[in-house]
């Protein structure tokens, strides 16, 4: 009987760590799936830093003070009143 039950615990030893492997490679492959999607995100992060640090502002160009809509309107005007 002796043997019998240490074939039964040996076996159920067995199960129990193929279960424990499996749960183990499981969790391994969703860490090097959220270390890739980490990667992946930081790599579009870095790309749209670097995108808008090199990126030209064109709004600069156009200042509010350099253009005056009186001034135009004025001589438009007065265009009208010599003619």
């Amino acid at each position: 009987m002796d043997r019998l039950e240490n074939l039964i615990n040996v076996s159920k030893l067995n199960n129990l760590l193929n279960k424990q492997e499996k749960e183990e490679k499981k969790k391994k492959k969703c860490c090097k799936v959220f270390v890739i999607i980490g990667i992946v995100v930081a790599l579009a992060v870095i790309g749209y830093g670097l995108y808008k640090y090199f990126k030209p502002d064109c709004l600069e160009d156009f200042d509010d003070e350099d253009f005056d809509d009186d001034t135009f309107e004025e001589d438009f005007l007065d265009d009208e009143e010599e003619e």
